[in-house]
């Protein structure tokens, strides 16, 4: 851990409800991390009439103006040629240019996972980004990647997701011996399409076979058998989605099953303080900030529907991983292997 000045670039402009979502998101933040440098790119008349429109009490932060923005809508040629002056490029430019210092967006994936590629430049040994992050289960968390930046992989691709994985869960868990997995629809060894089974070969007979579990199934996600999950950005998304549904499934209905009666307000007040722990724990919100991991610098991806409380949480994983010099611990552990 350092005491070093931290600047966190943040994307204004990205995501649903925007600026405003995440103006009011670095509010509740910078109240817990005063000593932090936000600086904000976007459009700047927006963001200012933003913040004296909603009287937000923002500190240490300054706003680089932009006059484009990428919209979901937009092609990687577009994106490439024709956004250099949006808030994503003119952010993870400035993340590159400066020390100390990561970028936020609750913007456009695709346009997120092109610019850092190109802009903060790969890990060697690395061909593509993974987004990745903590998923909870009932003994601790688990490791998830990729959850959506890459459609399309092959096994060599899954095989270097172990790998940044590995790296990554050696950093924030160096007590604990990870166990990997492949995502599939059985656990059989001929089970699932070939790039899945080509993986699966390679990890058995690379130096992480010890660590290999073979394929899990998505109903032992949580279970907690599984430290490092592995998955094509396109199933990993859907798994994600799908989790953050039926975790807003379980507790609407729970919350409508205790407004039914009088009795059951009573049982909800008994058992009041065990939901909060239980709602507390399947949050989404509380997970939101997904790494880009395997770039020569730090980008995280925001859920682009966050709320100002869980876009809160992005800002702060990028704070612990520029904080705690994770990145550099990745990479240095990646060059190890």
């Amino acid at each position: 851990m350092s005491n070093r000045q931290i600047t966190i670039a943040v994307d204004a402009m990205g995501g649903e409800n925007s600026p405003f979502k995440i103006l009011k998101g670095s509010e509740i933040f910078l109240m817990h991390n005063k000593n932090v440098n936000l600086l904000f790119f976007g459009n700047s008349k927006k963001i200012e009439d933003i913040i004296k429109k909603n009287n937000l009490n923002l500190s240490n932060y300054e706003i680089i103006d932009c006059l484009e923005n990428v919209s979901d809508d937009d092609k990687p040629n577009t994106i490439l040629r024709s956004r250099k002056d949006s808030s994503i490029y003119k952010g993870l430019k400035f993340v590159k240019d400066n020390p100390n210092s990561g970028f936020v967006s609750a913007g456009n994936t695709a346009a997120l996972m092109i610019l850092s590629r190109l802009i903060l430049g790969m890990i060697p040994g690395v061909d593509r980004p993974a987004i990745c992050s903590d998923i909870p289960n009932r003994k601790s968390f688990s490791l998830m990647l990729d959850l959506g930046a890459n459609v399309l992989v092959d096994a060599s691709n899954l095989f270097q997701f172990a790998l940044m994985g590995y790296s990554y869960f050696s950093v924030i868990e160096p007590q604990r011996i990870p166990k990997i997995g492949i995502i599939n629809i059985g656990t059989e060894n001929n089970k699932g399409l070939e790039f899945l089974q080509e993986a699966h070969e390679i990890l058995s007979n690379s130096f992480l076979k010890n660590n290999f579990v073979g394929f899990i199934e998505p109903n032992k996600i949580t279970s907690g058998d599984c430290d490092i999950i592995l998955s094509d950005g396109y199933t990993g998304n859907i798994i994600l989605k799908t989790a953050e549904g039926l975790s807003d499934f379980i507790t609407t209905n729970l919350r409508n099953i205790f407004k039914k009666s009088y009795k059951n307000k009573i049982a909800f007040k008994l058992l009041e303080n065990d939901f909060k722990i239980f709602k507390d724990k399947i949050n989404p919100d509380k997970y939101n900030g997904a790494t880009l991991i395997g770039l020569n610098g730090i980008s995280i991806k925001s859920h682009g529907r966050s709320s100002p409380y869980a876009f809160n949480f992005a800002l702060n994983k990028c704070f612990n991983i520029i904080n705690n010099d994770l990145n550099e611990k990745i990479i240095q552990n990646f060059r190890n292997l």
